[in-house]
């Protein structure tokens, strides 16, 4: 077991579920919903969200001490964050509230397919300057587990920081925001032990097309690397093997909500339990399989009791 931090977003998120008028055409856009009329819903779903509690779910979930950092308010969505995290038995002590901003909120929109839209009102939890990475010093933390700090790169550095001086591991997973800032991200990475991006996000940090041009040039900063790319799989690195990996199954997608939230945070909870890198990526593989297959970002997490299958990966050097 290790004790793990995670600081991101949480949101209230509530799935609008229909068959006929979420259809899509063969552009992949929404069939058009005609303007002062009414649309009957075949189905509404509540949960809760943000790349920071759907990580903390897997780690709590696997047997990690778990402690999630982040900014709410006091409203109905934020209490329903903070019940769905006391389900999991998450540490909620240094949560961070405000009265300038309402819970982040998010409306998706899901299609047959699994594919969606979401309307997003993030509120509260872009209020990263509200919290303390002093707080660090008392958590001790083995692991931080960050995703999006909403492009705050000071704050970021303020948290990486403080994790390593404490002798923390962090694992990063940025949002698009940080992405923007490729110069000081690039920086920011010599903390960094593991990372995971997507192909598209790998981009926006060094030149390439294909993945294993981009996966020459990032593990130049980071000792750790995984670059999903969708069904194509992923490749990665523990700076020792290259690794191509397929896809765990093939499954039908319903809600492609979390898919990469349980990837990372199924690769951490997995290789902070002492697993070797080759598994955890299994794992991870496993979990983000396991959550498509749900509505929500948090049902259809793995735990470590899990029974796992072989899957397609293959050692290049």
């Amino acid at each position: 077991m290790a004790r793990i931090v995670t600081v991101g977003a949480a949101l209230q998120d509530v799935y609008l579920i229909d068959h006929d008028d979420f259809g899509t055409n063969g552009h992949g856009f929404f069939n058009q919903l005609e303007l002062g009329t009414k649309v009957d819903i075949d189905k509404i779903k509540f949960s809760t969200g943000g790349g920071a509690t759907n990580a903390a779910a897997t780690f709590a979930r696997n047997g990690h001490e778990t402690i999630f950092m982040g900014c709410i308010a006091n409203d109905p969505a934020g209490q329903a964050i903070i019940n769905s995290l006391d389900d999991d038995g998450i540490d909620t002590s240094y949560i961070c509230y405000t009265n300038r901003h309402q819970t982040g909120y998010s409306v998706i929109l899901l299609t047959p397919s699994g594919e969606r839209t979401i309307l997003t009102c993030r509120g509260a939890s872009t209020r990263f300057d509200a919290l303390n990475p002093a707080d660090l010093e008392t958590i001790y933390p083995d692991w931080l587990y960050v995703t999006t700090f909403h492009g705050d790169m000071d704050m970021l550095d303020q948290f990486f920081t403080k994790a390593k001086s404490l002798g923390a591991k962090i694992m990063f997973n940025p949002g698009n925001l940080e992405l923007q800032h490729s110069r000081k991200l690039l920086g920011l990475l010599t903390d960094v032990d593991v990372l995971l991006v997507n192909r598209s996000e790998a981009q926006k940090i060094v030149s390439g097309q294909i993945l294993t041009e981009l996966l020459a040039k990032l593990k130049n900063y980071v000792p750790n690397l995984i670059i999903t790319d969708g069904n194509q799989g992923a490749i990665a690195t523990d700076g020792k093997e290259i690794y191509r990996i397929g896809l765990y199954e093939d499954v039908k997608i319903k809600d492609s909500t979390g898919a990469g939230d349980a990837y990372g945070s199924g690769f951490l909870a997995a290789y902070a339990n002492g697993k070797s890198f080759k598994d955890s990526i299994i794992f991870a593989s496993a979990n983000s399989t396991s959550v498509v297959q749900h509505v929500g970002s948090k049902d259809g997490i793995l735990n470590q009791q899990t029974k796992l299958h072989n899957m397609p990966i293959q050692e290049i050097r």
